[in-house]
């Protein structure tokens, strides 16, 4: 064989398989994930965390303690005990913590700065109560003038309600005597359970987001939530809420909530003022014109089956990934997704992409909170549901290939990556479909439809590809698939599905 045709050809070999490599690459190639090592008299389902000022982290767990764990010394200590579920933890100064337990708000304090908490308040605990098994509370997440929020879910069907209950009963559930009847299960199952909705609120403001000012005052925020299971402020201060998929839900949504705002689901609607209809005889024609489109939404089975607490990004340079953008986890799904927002004119909109998954991160991941020095920590928990157990430590090793922002314009979308892309894809896959707004459990993916790119561009930095459509849609969830797209320096993109829930078009042209 000729000496510079076999060169040619070792040389072509060589970068096919350089290539391979690079698309085979996979995120562990990019961060590291840590399993903390748990003490056996610790319990490993953490239900709350938040990293601390000076280093350290807090954790809530559901047998019903508050934790503190040293990551510089291994050490583990238990701060506070007796809870009730305790889903939520925020630390406001030294020695004092928020703690959102099923039946109220509760600031812990060590008074006498021992280690150990000595001072338990009661801060809010005028909502309603049951007993219904379904009735969690979440939270607590603090805005910038001390408002504290915290969100309760409604009650399941698959249980009633019991004989003692906090709060008003509301007169437009099911008489209270009836709900009663659900200990003989087997009966239930096949008798009265089949006329009361599938999630119900029948004390008050379950399904509601509520406002705690520092001066005391409670404020019912906003409605139409099912299981709101992470709360979290963005850069700008705004609050975002993740609700799961259920009955009136077709698959789970992530909702930016501002006061008065109503995100869907009608049983919170019994606590509204001046509402008399029943959630049983509620009609979707009923709500439409109250319910805010959530900005994101996470296809069922795909993307997440049960989104956890949203929390925003820290500096770049720390963790790789740009500010102003969230990331969730999920109880179901082995990856973590990133949130990238995209207001149109007012309206809250934007992509979700997948970011670290695999094997090493699992599921559960329910709780999440950066540290200043730029680590990650993930608690999980399970709950007799899906899920995990344990505390992980997730790192920057070097930054991946990935997009960095997707904006909407009158023609279709710019995708901003981080480094210059070697190449237009050769293929984009587009489709967009919405989902069924009803009172029935969940939603498939309603009228898919495929959609052919009329051009693919990139600009002069090569960062910038314009995908340009012939038509868009309002009220569209439209999933972009980048296919086996590389930089100039081979990097494989990471995240190459791009979902953009489409709630309004833009005006301007790009």
């Amino acid at each position: 064989m000729n000496t510079l045709l076999f060169a040619a050809l070792l040389v072509a070999l060589l970068s096919h398989l350089m290539f391979s490599a690079m698309v085979k690459a996979d995120w562990y190639d990019y961060y590291a994930i840590e399993r903390v090592d748990y003490p056996i008299e610790i319990d490993p389902q953490v239900g709350g965390l938040t990293a601390m000022k000076d280093g350290r982290l807090a954790l809530t767990v559901m047998h019903g303690d508050v934790v503190i764990y040293d990551p510089e010394s291994e050490t583990w200590d238990v701060f506070a005990s007796g809870l009730h579920m305790p889903l939520g933890i925020v630390e406001e100064k030294p020695g004092q913590f928020l703690v959102i337990q099923k039946p109220e708000l509760t600031r812990i304090i060590d008074t006498d700065s021992d280690g150990k908490a000595d001072q338990y308040q009661t801060v809010y605990d005028d909502f309603g109560m049951t007993g219904n098994y379904h009735e969690f509370a979440f939270g607590p997440v603090v805005d910038t003038e001390g408002n504290i929020f915290v969100a309760l879910n409604v009650a399941s069907n698959f249980n009633g309600v019991f004989e003692y209950i906090r709060g008003e009963y509301s007169e437009l559930c099911p008489p209270k005597d009836k709900m009663q009847q659900w200990h003989d299960f087997e009966k239930w199952k096949q008798g009265y359970r089949k006329k009361v909705t599938r999630m119900f609120s029948c004390a008050p403001y379950r399904g509601w987001v509520m406002k705690i000012a520092p001066d005391g005052e409670v404020t019912p925020f906003a409605s139409g939530f099912r299981s709101p299971a992470g709360m979290g402020f963005d850069d700008n201060g705004r609050l975002w809420v993740t609700d799961n998929q259920g009955d009136w839900i077709g698959t789970s949504p992530l909702h930016h909530v501002s006061e008065g705002d109503f995100a869907g689901h009608p049983a919170s609607l019994h606590w509204k003022k001046g509402w008399q209809k029943p959630h049983s005889e509620i009609e979707a024609s009923d709500l439409l014109p109250l319910r805010k489109p959530a900005a994101a939404l996470f296809p069922h089975g795909e993307l997440a089956n049960s989104p956890t607490k949203p929390v925003k990004t820290i500096a770049k340079s720390l963790f790789g990934l740009p500010e102003g953008e969230m990331l969730l986890g999920d109880m179901n799904k082995n990856h973590l997704i990133r949130y990238l927002p995209d207001e149109i004119d007012g309206t809250s909109q934007g992509t979700l992409i997948p970011f670290v998954g695999g094997n090493a991160l699992g599921i559960g991941n329910y709780t999440m909170d950066f540290s200043s020095d730029g680590a990650l920590w993930v608690g999980k928990v399970h709950m007799n549901w899906a899920g995990g157990e344990g505390l992980l430590k997730i790192t920057k090793k070097k930054t991946p290939f990935l997009i960095e922002s997707v904006t909407l314009h009158k023609d279709g979308f710019q995708i901003t990556a981080n480094e210059p892309i070697e190449a237009l894809p050769d293929t984009v896959s587009i489709t967009h479909h919405t989902y069924h707004y009803h009172a029935k459990y969940g939603s498939e993916k309603v009228d898919v439809t495929n959609v052919v790119p009329a051009k693919l561009t990139l600009d002069k930095s090569r960062k910038q590809l314009f995908i340009t459509l012939d038509s868009l849609a309002e009220n569209r969830l439209y999933t972009i698939d980048l296919g086996e797209m590389v930089s100039v320096n081979g990097k494989p993109l990471m995240g190459t599905v791009l979902r953009y829930n489409l709630n309004k078009r833009a005006r301007d042209s790009q």
